[in-house]
């Protein structure tokens, strides 16, 4: 099997990555990013990037993520479009074993990323970035004073109901038991907010022609099923970071990667950035402040 060496190997082609590959090209480090579906992650998805500083008008998110990619060519980094089946160390080597080729450096970027946690019914990937999104701040001016559903019934979906509501009078929170599980003050500022609780109750289906014009939903208790009309359903049922290659790395509550403010895991030479990483706030800004961070902490990390 071939083996390429480099200074600096990256996991992850999403802002956090294609952000740390840029950094660290141009900081004269030898860089490859390995990721299996190529550039552009999640941000792909994105139909209109408006929330972006300094990217105005909005851009198309593939658009945006294309010109990253080609930005981080430009001063020298290298993509490998490959999925990655183990990470081992070997002295002061991290090597990364794909399919066809091995590829060995002293310094490893995990840009992975976390998926959402999807509810599985029909329509959702269809109307997926056209009604219905995962990301309140992302997707939510886009529904202003719009007719907006909810599901989830945790500090997450609480919370970004509740920045909804700033946006709409007409916000209704859908969850399958009888009380939610999210903290207390959390639940009441919701309230305060004007959500409208929709307990006990499931999304079967979400229909549309171009975009989301109606959910399909059943209550749990009485299997009752109807059709009402919507024109937005954000799912916030959770998160799963992409941590299967590093479990080893300590990790919070949530399974998200604990780093330090470098970006620096406990095992030297090993960071995580993006979205996989344990942090408060999750938006493409933040992930490319991340992968800018450790890559000028790997190279620091390396001169020493």
């Amino acid at each position: 099997m071939e083996t390429k060496t480099f200074d600096y190997i990256i996991i992850g082609a999403g802002p956090a990555g294609l952000a740390s590959a840029q950094y660290a090209a141009r900081g004269g480090l030898s860089t490859v990013v390995i990721d299996a579906s190529g550039a552009g992650g999640q941000v792909s998805q994105i139909s209109d990037l408006e929330n972006y500083p300094g990217v105005y008008p909005a851009l198309n998110g593939s658009f945006f993520m294309e010109n990253m990619k080609l930005q981080a060519e430009a001063f020298g980094a290298e993509f490998e479009e490959a999925t990655v089946s183990s990470i081992d160390k070997r002295g002061e080597t991290f090597v990364v074993t794909t399919k066809k080729v091995i590829y060995e450096a002293p310094a490893l970027c995990i840009a992975t990323g976390a998926i959402h946690t999807e509810l599985g019914v029909p329509g959702e990937k269809e109307f997926a970035g056209r009604g219905v999104s995962y990301c309140a701040v992302c997707d939510g001016p886009f529904f202003a004073n719009k007719k907006i559903f909810v599901v989830g019934g945790g500090d997450s979906a609480c919370s970004e109901a509740t920045y909804l509501a700033s946006l709409s009078k007409d916000v209704t929170i859908i969850h399958r038991r009888s009380s939610f599980r999210a903290q207390k003050a959390v639940v009441e500022k919701m309230r305060d907010a004007g959500v409208k609780p929709l307990y006990d109750t499931i999304v079967k289906e979400v229909k549309g022609d171009n975009v989301v014009t109606s959910l399909v939903i059943q209550n749990v208790q009485t299997g009752v099923v109807q059709e009402i009309s919507a024109d937005a359903l954000f799912v916030f049922t959770g998160m799963l970071p992409q941590t299967e290659l590093v479990d080893m790395l300590p990790k919070d509550e949530g399974g998200y990667i604990v780093t330090d403010e470098d970006m620096m895991t406990p095992m030297p030479g090993l960071f995580a950035a993006g979205d996989v990483r344990s942090k408060s706030f999750r938006q493409i800004v933040t992930a490319v402040s991340d992968g800018a961070i450790a890559a000028h902490a790997a190279q620091k990390f390396l001169d020493r």
